[in-house]
């Protein structure tokens, strides 16, 4: 456990930085076309190729996929991989028809549903603290387009832009609902937003830039955690709910809602080691649903320190 709360050196804690993005407009383009013009069917076909060649050439990510998945599933071969990688061009794909609304290709299950309606009637506002493990847009586009809850989103966009911008256009009412992490009002954006009942989403497993960070154990393994997420929960006194959206192959993707807490109450003599202590909790059940749908894991860097 640590004993206090470390600001790290860029390339110890946000490595994920530092890989370049891989998707440009014209590519992007592509992927949008097969969409609307092939049909999902066939262009999950296509996905195949562009996964083999990107477990080719993304040396990095193929290189963060081994040591993940043995640890996750405890061995791994070279098509975990390609299953792996593959995955994550599926629930890119998907996020073009989600972001298009037509949820009716999609089989979603929403487990612990109860949860989040009961926040929701509250009137209170939520902080809902997922991960970059499956798909954040299918809980995005349902709170947003589908109704039933209202959602902004602590999220930085400035590293994948080509993306961003890619996915922004196709939906700029979902765009509209991320509250940038490094302007000088976000956390005010954020309390105005709680206060008014709303859900404020955010990723607990990257460090970015001078983030305040803590160590924690993740599969065995020490790995540096944003403390971010426990200090606004603390600042904010709201309650923290835990989602985990999981694609299941096909069309099938889970929703995992879990009580985290009521309000997080930090005590001054021993902050750095109460904020390790939750981010832990946080941790383990990151762990549970990693090792669950190991396949998710969409970190394609070097995680552990």
């Amino acid at each position: 456990m640590i004993s206090e709360i470390a600001s790290p050196k860029r390339s110890e804690a946000d490595r994920w930085v530092s890989v370049p993005e891989r998707g440009t407009p014209v590519s992007l383009g592509m992927i949008a076309w097969v969409a609307d013009r092939v049909g999902r069917t066939a262009a999950r076909l296509l996905l195949y190729p562009i996964t083999a060649y990107f477990v080719i050439t993304a040396h990095t990510a193929r290189r963060a996929s081994y040591p993940f998945l043995k640890r996750a599933r405890g061995s791994v071969h070279w098509w975990n991989v390609l299953r792996h990688f593959y995955s994550f061009a599926a629930t890119i794909l998907d996020r073009v028809y989600l972001l298009r609304g037509e949820f009716d290709r999609f089989r979603v299950t929403i487990h612990g549903k109860d949860i989040l309606q009961r926040e929701n009637g509250s009137g209170k506002g939520c902080i809902l603290l997922g991960s970059h493990l499956g798909s954040f847009e299918v809980l995005r586009a349902l709170g947003v387009m589908h109704g039933g809850f209202s959602l902004k989103v602590l999220m930085n966009t400035a590293h994948n832009q080509n993306i961003s911008r890619f996915f922004d256009a196709l939906n700029p009412v979902i765009a509209d609902t991320v509250i940038a992490p490094d302007r000088p009002d976000s956390l005010i954006r954020v309390r105005e937003n709680l206060d008014a009942g709303c859900f404020v989403g955010m990723l607990g497993d990257r460090v970015f830039g001078a983030d305040k960070t803590t160590r924690c154990d993740f599969l065995g393994a020490p790995a540096t955690l944003p403390a971010g997420p426990i200090l606004i929960a603390a600042t904010m006194h709201c309650p923290v709910v835990l989602f985990f959206g999981l694609y299941r192959g096909g069309n099938r993707y889970d929703i995992y809602f879990e009580h985290f807490a009521d309000e997080i109450v930090l005590n001054r003599e021993h902050r750095a080691q109460e904020i390790q202590s939750w981010m832990q909790r946080y941790v383990a059940r990151l762990e549970h649903y990693a090792r669950m749908a190991p396949y998710n894991w969409f970190n394609f860097y070097s995680f552990w320190d």
